[in-house]
C-alpha cells in the first residue's frame, strides 16, 4: 500500500491504490467531478425514457426517481457528516452536498436566516441553459413541473412540514434575470406534512442505501473539518473537508448516483416491465460511463492512452466505488493488457434488476468496453470463462491491429448537456 499521500496519478498504476491515497486537494477536484457524474447521468436516462415511452413518461420518471433517491441519500450525508437536525441549516447542509447540485454547475448560493427560515438562489444554472434553447414548455416543466414535488421530497426527509417556494424562477422575465430563481425554505403548517413517494421505501431498503462506508486508516493531510457538525456555512467548498471527510464523501457521492439509478430502473419496470429496464440500465451505465472516463483523467491527472492509463480509469472511476458495495479489482496482466474483476458482492447480491449491475452476465458489457474506448479506441474488454477468485472477469486489450471503437451513441446524449464539458474552477485553499 503507497505509503506517501499524492498530488495526482502520473506515476506507476498500483492495484492497492485508493481514494484515500490522493491529497485533500485532489480528493476535492475528484469529490466535484463524482457530483457531476451523477448529476448528468439523467442526461442519458430520460431523452431514452422519452424515446420509449414519450415525454410525459420523462417528466414522471424525474419527478420519481429524484422523490425515491433523494431523501434516501440525503439521511445518509446527515449521519455520515453529523449534522442530523430538523432546520433549514440542515437542508442546505444536504443540499450543498447533493448531485442534484453539483458546486459550480448548479451554483447554489444560501442565506439562512434563522433555524426555520432561509433562501437560495442559483446565479448560474446548467440545468437552465441545457433547456432554455428548446423553449419555455421544456423550462417549465423542469422548473415547475418537476422541482416542486422533488425540492419537498428532499425538504421532508430533514422535516416532514419543509417547503420549499419560488420567489422568481424561470422562465426568466426579462430574459437573462439574474440569479436565474431565487427559493424560500421554511417549516410550513405542521398539520400537513409531506407524503413521501412509495418507491422511497423499496429504494431504502436496498442492499445498497444500507451499505456502510470505510474512513482512511492511515494519516492524510492535515486540517479541514472531520465532519459538518458545526454551523451551517453558507460559503461550504470541498476544500474545508478534511482528508478523512473527503474521502468519505466521494464514496458517498458515488453511493448517491446508484442509488439515483436504482430509482430510474424501478420506474421503468414499474411501467414497462424488467425488459425495459434492463434496456434503460445498460443504455444510462454506457453513456455516463463514457463521458465520466473522459472527464475524471484531469483531477487525477492521468495521462496518455496506454495500458497503465486504462487501468487506473477504471479504478478510480465513480460506478465502481465505493468498494464495500462493489468489490472492483484492477490487475495489470501485460504491456497492453489488465484484468478487471468483480468478486462476490453487495452489488452483484440485490435480488432485483434495478441496478447497473445487474445487467452483468459474464459476457462483454457496453459499459465496460465505453471506459475503455474513452481512453483508447483500440482497446476492448473481453469476458473471463468461468474466473475462479472472482463473480465475472474481463481481460481488457489494447489491439493496435483492430478495428478502433467508435463512441456509443449514448455518449452523445451526454453531450448535449453543457455539463459534459464544464470546467470547475477552485473557489477556495484548503482549509487548516
Amino acid at each position: 500500500m503507497p505509503t506517501d499521500i499524492l498530488a495526482d496519478y502520473a506515476g506507476p498504476f498500483d492495484p492497492e491504490l485508493g481514494l484515500a491515497d490522493f491529497s485533500r486537494q485532489t480528493l476535492a477536484h475528484l469529490g466535484r467531478e463524482y457530483l457531476l457524474n451523477g448529476h448528468l447521468q439523467d442526461r442519458v436516462g430520460l431523452p431514452l425514457v422519452a424515446k420509449h415511452l414519450g415525454g410525459n413518461a420523462y417528466v414522471q420518471f424525474s419527478i420519481e426517481e429524484w422523490m425515491a433517491a433523494s431523501p434516501t441519500y440525503s439521511l445518509r450525508m446527515q449521519r455520515a457528516f453529523k449534522f442530523e437536525g430538523h432546520d433549514v441549516g440542515t437542508v442546505f447542509k444536504n443540499l450543498q452536498m447533493d448531485i442534484g447540485a453539483p458546486h459550480q454547475f448548479m451554483d447554489f448560493q444560501f442565506r439562512l436566516d434563522r433555524p426555520d427560515y432561509g433562501e437560495f438562489w442559483l446565479p448560474h444554472c446548467g440545468a437552465l441553459l441545457d433547456v432554455e434553447p428548446f423553449g419555455e414548455e421544456r423550462v417549465k416543466l423542469m422548473c415547475h413541473d418537476i422541482e416542486d414535488p422533488t425540492f419537498d421530497a428532499t425538504a421532508a426527509a430533514t422535516h416532514p412540514c419543509m417547503k420549499m417556494r419560488p420567489i422568481h424562477r424561470p422562465p426568466r422575465v426579462p430574459a437573462g434575470r439574474y440569479p436565474a430563481c431565487r427559493w424560500s425554505v421554511f417549516i410550513g403548517d405542521e398539520s400537513e406534512p409531506y407524503e413521501q413517494h412509495p418507491n422511497l421505501a423499496i429504494v431504502a431498503s436496498s442492499k445498497l442505501a444500507m451499505i456502510s462506508t470505510d474512513a482512511p486508516s492511515k494519516p492524510g493531510d492535515p486540517g479541514g473539518w472531520d465532519d459538518y457538525a458545526g454551523p451551517f456555512d453558507p460559503g461550504f467548498q470541498l476544500e474545508d473537508f478534511s482528508h478523512h471527510a473527503l474521502v468519505l464523501a466521494n464514496q458517498e457521492f458515488a453511493i448517491q448516483s446508484h442509488l439515483l439509478a436504482r430509482a430510474f430502473l424501478l420506474c421503468a419496470a414499474q411501467r414497462q416491465g424488467e425488459d425495459l429496464a434492463a434496456e434503460l440500465g445498460r443504455s444510462q451505465w454506457t453513456g455516463i460511463a463514457a463521458l465520466t472516463a473522459e472527464r475524471v483523467r484531469e483531477p487525477l491527472g492521468i495521462v496518455g492512452d496506454d495500458i497503465e492509463a486504462i487501468a487506473k480509469v477504471f479504478q478510480m472511476h465513480p460506478c465502481f466505488h465505493p468498494r464495500s458495495y462493489v468489490d472492483f479489482r484492477v490487475e495489470l496482466t501485460g504491456a497492453h493488457s489488465v484484468r478487471i474483476a468483480i468478486r462476490d458482492c453487495a452489488a452483484l447480491e440485490e435480488g432485483d434488476a434495478h441496478s447497473w449491475f445487474a445487467g452483468l452476465d459474464g459476457s462483454t458489457h457496453p459499459a465496460l468496453d465505453a471506459i475503455a474506448g474513452a481512453v483508447n479506441p483500440y482497446a476492448r474488454c473481453h469476458p473471463v470463462a468461468n474466473p475462479k477468485d472472482a463473480r465475472f472477469a474481463w481481460e481488457v486489450v489494447i489491439d493496435p491491429s483492430a478495428k478502433p471503437q467508435a463512441p456509443p451513441s449514448e455518449l452523445s446524449l451526454a453531450k448535449i448537456s453543457r455539463g459534459a464539458g464544464f470546467q470547475f474552477e477552485q473557489r477556495r485553499t484548503l482549509r487548516m
